[in-house]
């Protein structure tokens, strides 16, 4: 019998994809490459029940392990088969070294210490040289009676980047349980040309349901088919239960050609066989029918393609002035300046500045203050100007924005408290008008830094979810040597960020960077951590909205004029 504790918790966002460039004039050997994961024989630490295991993959980043994404969520299993897909830029030239973490993971709690069932290090151009790696899982100060392996499969994604966005639903499914109905979930293998099956998609589980209607989901054509439209798929329906041991109800094959048959408003549909009944009953005809109610071809455009079609990053900046920085005067102080020896706001401020102008035409960033008192009056605000300039608050070039700091520093108050909601509402406010045109012109990034864990979180977190609906990402570097064990929270490194009332962030907009472990690296290190995310979030945005890159108008010639 199923048990209601509710359905696995959704993927979480595809991992960011860096830029290439070119090196010593030569381009090098990029590529994209997706990974699954799937392990065997997890340790079973607990009597009552078997492990929730989840996958954690970190890469090492100028001798720092920074975690670029984790899959879903497998409810008491210790052979759990991943749907999540990581997606990694391959670079022939650098070794890229990756670890991957498998936890027992609570329904309330993230990955813990504690929940560690296991973890091997490696490095992607092992996993692409040996195409399906298999390793040991590794746990100081414990042995296994079985050994626990993970398994990484990898597949090169080709030029066709291209998704497709698949909805399907079903009719009169076979009841598997004695006093409630059916909990229907669906499972898509591609079938490989070495006669192995690869899992390309889970469905959600629909509880209580004989006619399950499951959400439409995205999966790139190279992951379903390898790109080849008559590679036979294998779909299989099952009855979700609790422990871990769902029952079958039937399943049916298809190609990806076939599919395509629901562009044109047409439902395709399969019956839905179980083997052994089709073997033993006369009259058996099928476990129910499954529907293909949308197939949707989705073109993928790049960041360069949004950029190169006339994008402006937009640029602002917000500096954290509460009092726990330390008197300015004081040497100690966070907000000190030094005559040769910059801060680490200005470190920060200057590292990631660097590089988002050059991708605004005009050079004009607004920069903000929060938590200090202001002139005139001297009453505490959580957005203020540097320039102290209200109807322009726009400062000339990075230099700019460093002056208007300096110069501010001796005017103000700090005070408190650290509240950030204003400062992200007042740059969402800018970008609700950019969504307004329906087009690729502006995107805003606004850097954030704090030496605190923020107050306001409730209104903070509600701003965020509110944020992620427009062209809009947040990056925020937490300067100095407080815990900032809480901001991580809005990483979504937990999971899917939520408002306090419980609406899901539409999408990840949020990277958070302790300034601390870039301390002894190069300024370059630190941006590229800070920034790392933010071509797939512009990606994401714009592609999930169907916003495609905009052209320039050809320039027709003018006649030639007579002499």
């Amino acid at each position: 019998m199923s048990d209601r504790r509710g359905v696995r918790a959704g993927p979480p966002p595809t991992p960011p994809a860096s830029l290439g460039g070119l090196v010593g004039g030569a381009a090098p050997c990029l590529a994209k490459v997706e990974l699954r994961v799937s392990c065997r024989a997890l340790p079973d630490r607990d009597a009552l029940s078997r492990p929730d295991p989840c996958a954690v993959l970190l890469m090492q980043s100028f001798g720092q392990w920074m975690e670029v994404d984790r899959t879903e969520v497998m409810r008491s299993t210790l052979n759990p088969v991943f749907a999540k897909v990581f997606t990694l830029d391959y670079s022939f030239e650098e070794v890229q070294r990756l670890r991957f973490e498998v936890y027992d993971v609570s329904s309330r709690h993230g990955p813990r210490d504690e929940d560690l069932l296991g973890a091997t290090d490696t490095t992607l151009g092992q996993i692409v040289s040996q195409r399906k790696l298999i390793r040991a899982l590794q746990l100081k100060q414990r042995k296994y009676a079985v050994k626990p392996t993970i398994t990484i499969i990898s597949d090169e994604l080709t030029s066709n980047n291209d998704y497709v966005t698949l909805a399907f639903h079903a009719l009169k499914l076979d009841d598997k349980d004695f006093f409630s109905k059916s909990d229907p979930f669906l499972e898509i293998f591609r079938l490989n040309d070495d006669g192995t099956q690869q899992l390309v998609h889970r469905t959600e589980v629909i509880m209580d349901n004989l006619n399950p209607v499951w959400k439409p989901f995205k999966v790139s054509i190279q992951s379903l088919c390898c790109c080849d439209y008559e590679r036979q798929l294998k779909c299989m329906v099952w009855d979700w239960d609790s422990s871990g041991k769902h029952d079958f109800i039937g399943e049916f094959y298809t190609t990806f050609h076939e599919t395509l048959a629901a562009q044109d408003d047409t439902h395709v549909q399969w019956p839905c066989i179980n083997p052994k009944y089709k073997a033993k009953k006369r009259r058996y005809k099928n476990s129910g029918t499954v529907i293909l109610a949308q197939c949707r071809i989705i073109k993928i455009y790049s960041f360069l393609e949004y950029i190169m079609g006339g994008c402006q990053i937009q640029f602002a900046v917000a500096i954290d002035f509460t009092a726990s920085n330390g008197d300015p005067q004081n040497s100690c102080s966070l907000h000190h300046i030094h005559p040769y020896q910059p801060n680490e706001y200005l470190k920060a401020l200057v590292a990631v500045g660097e590089i988002c102008q050059d991708y605004d035409s005009d050079k004009m960033f607004p920069a903000f203050g929060f938590g200090a008192r202001i002139p005139p009056e001297y009453v505490v605000s959580h957005d203020f100007p540097l320039n102290f300039n209200p109807d322009n608050p726009e400062c000339e070039g990075i230099q700019g924005v460093v002056e208007a700091y300096q110069n501010c520093l001796p005017k103000l108050q700090l005070y408190g408290p650290t509240n950030i909601a204003p400062i992200i509402g007042k740059v969402a406010r800018w970008a609700l008008e950019e969504q307004v045109t329906g087009e690729a012109t502006q995107f805003f990034i606004l850097l954030i830094l704090t030496d605190g864990v923020v107050t306001d979180m409730g209104d903070t977190r509600e701003a965020i979810v509110r944020a992620s609906h427009l062209p809009m990402s947040i990056v925020i570097v937490g300067v100095g040597n407080a815990d900032f064990g809480d901001m991580h929270a809005l990483d979504g490194d937990d999971g899917v960020l939520r408002a306090p009332r419980g609406e899901p962030a539409a999408r990840d907009i949020v990277q958070f960077v302790p300034f601390r472990d870039f301390k002894n690296a190069s300024p370059d290190a630190l941006a590229r951590c800070v920034l790392a995310e933010v071509p797939k979030q512009v990606v994401e945005y714009y592609s999930t909205r169907g916003i495609v890159p905009r052209t320039e108008p050809e320039q027709t010639q003018p006649p030639p004029q007579p002499p």
